[in-house]
């Protein structure tokens, strides 16, 4: 193979790897939104078992906008479980729920981390081979 060709195949994986990086950045970026839902929604069941039942509270209805509310049954919590679909846990269940999908996101999230970690090392590598093999491209047609 000769170094002009190596050159475009190097190229072409570089530009692969910045693709698979920039979508694994958005997988990491998404993972993160989701794991930020989940830790205020972990918190806000914490805070519902301090609560007696009656109590008034603000519940969020998004865009800092909240509405006042009463506290009818707090060990009957409506948890989503994914398209679309809601089921009726207990507090502590809930909490429990809760718990489980923020422990596995984490997990995947270093595992994305990891993944993408290997893909900027790969990136820099190519690109330093890329920056010799441009040189010694250079340096030969100016020598010709």
């Amino acid at each position: 193979m000769s170094d002009e060709e190596e050159f475009r195949k190097l190229a072409v994986e570089l530009r692969i790897l910045e693709t698979t990086a920039e979508t694994l950045q958005a997988r990491i970026n998404m993972v993160n939104a989701v794991l930020t839902d989940l830790n205020y929604a972990n918190m806000t069941l914490e805070g519902l078992e301090k609560e007696s039942e009656n109590a008034d509270l603000f519940v969020p209805i998004g865009g800092g906008s909240y509405i006042k509310a009463k506290l009818q049954e707090k060990d009957k919590v409506l948890v989503g479980m994914g398209a679309g679909v809601t089921v009726e846990k207990t507090l502590t269940q809930a909490k429990e729920t809760v718990k489980n999908r923020i422990d596995q996101l984490e997990k995947t999230r270093m595992a994305l981390q990891q993944q993408f970690a290997q893909v900027i090392e790969k990136i820099r590598e190519d690109r330093s081979k890329l920056e010799e093999m441009s040189a010694k491209l250079s340096q030969r047609r100016t020598q010709q």
